[in-house]
């Protein structure tokens, strides 16, 4: 397969890839509000302790995380491997 092929069809998978970042995106999100405080009016106060860690990986190279946020991130990319690879066994 060459290289315009994956591309075409890479692009024709744009939509499946993503709702898998909908999904990523929509899980990422739940877990922060569910982390902090609803307040009346809806907006939701974060725990200090929470967006400072937040602040550190944000700050932080992939290289440079430790182990289990390395494998966090790896767990995300994987959600990603089964439509990749189902459009490079395409025929």
């Amino acid at each position: 397969m060459n290289e315009n092929e994956i591309r075409r069809r890479l692009e024709a998978a744009i939509d499946r890839l993503a709702a898998i970042e909908h999904d990523r995106w929509a899980h990422w999100q739940d877990y922060m509000h569910r982390a902090g405080e609803r307040l009346p009016d809806g907006r939701v106060i974060l725990p200090a302790d929470q967006v400072a860690r937040w602040d550190r990986q944000i700050a932080t190279s992939f290289s440079d995380l430790n182990d289990a946020e390395k494998e966090s991130d790896r767990d995300q990319v994987r959600r990603y491997l089964p439509v990749i690879l189902a459009i490079l066994a395409q025929r």
